[in-house]
């Protein structure tokens, strides 16, 4: 088992894997077909301690017979409260209002003084609407919003109009993603998206960082084309484009959205659930499909 406060390196992983006959992975870990080499044919399974599993070759590990896992459903209800969390974060100005705060320029009360916006009466967007989606989705009535989604296929989600994606774009007060990372959707959101939106409206990103092509956020966002963004994940973590780092209107958040200690947990006993599963002959609990 590998201790440490960052993700292990390339060099510590391929040692590591040697000889295993499954693998615990976070999405940090990038389980390509030099890691699947390096471990050797007693592979069986590679479990990942997320719900997305990108950051693993699931083709070749199918090719040679490895079950890949993932952790859905335990972390749907953390990421959900989270998303909401960024949506009124960001709406009512909090990240700024905390900065002046800290830095004692606060010079008291006044009528005028950094206003938001509200929610109520306006349109959530999703882009998305796997188990993370439909569970935003179901708390913005308390929110006062309706909410729209573009998919692939008819969502049940009670009084949720379905959307082509740039009508989506360009009728939401709120667009929150949740789509999964795929050769299709990496920059989904690029600067000719980012066009289509409102001029009062925000983005928020709990899915994955390449989603959102962040050149063409920062642009955006400092040319005012879009009033702000929250972001937990990027498109080259930990690092972040220098362009959003100077700037206001977008609050930047390192990667919390299933960070609670009873989530967490969960997440990693699923994971573990999984490899024994497959290492006593039995299927996983949560397969990846």
């Amino acid at each position: 088992m590998y201790v440490g406060d960052k993700a292990i390196s390339r060099e510590e992983l391929l040692k590591r894997v040697a000889g295993k006959h499954a693998i615990v992975c976070l999405l940090t870990d990038a389980i390509d077909t030099a890691v699947l080499d390096a471990a050797g044919p007693q592979l069986k399974v590679v479990a990942n301690v997320a719900v997305g599993y990108n950051n693993i070759d699931v083709t070749a590990c199918r090719a040679r017979g490895i079950a890949v896992t993932n952790t859905p459903d335990v972390l749907t209800n953390a990421c959900a409260d989270f998303t909401w969390g960024l949506i009124l974060a960001i709406t009512r100005r909090l990240g700024e209002g905390e900065r002046v705060v800290r830095a004692g320029a606060w010079g008291g009360w006044a009528l005028d003084y950094m206003l938001g916006t509200e929610l109520r009466g306006k349109q959530l967007g999703l882009v998305g609407v796997g188990r993370i989606g439909r569970a935003v989705a179901d708390k913005a009535p308390a929110f006062g919003m309706t909410v729209a989604y573009t998919a692939r296929r008819e969502a049940d989600i009670p009084n949720a109009a379905q959307m082509a994606l740039d009508r989506l774009l360009a009728t939401s007060d709120v667009i929150s993603l949740h789509c999964p990372m795929t050769p299709e959707t990496k920059h989904l959101i690029d600067q000719k998206a980012l066009t289509k939106m409102k001029r009062t409206a925000y983005l928020i990103n709990t899915s994955r960082g390449p989603v959102v092509d962040e050149a063409a956020l920062a642009w955006a966002l400092k040319e005012r084309l879009i009033a702000g963004a929250a972001l937990d994940v990027y498109e080259n973590e930990p690092r972040i484009h220098p362009g959003l780092m100077s700037l206001e209107n977008v609050l930047l958040i390192p990667h919390l959205a299933s960070a609670t200690t009873e989530t967490r947990t969960a997440m990693a006993d699923l994971a573990v659930t999984n490899a024994i599963a497959v290492l006593n002959g039995r299927p996983p609990v949560t397969p990846v499909p």
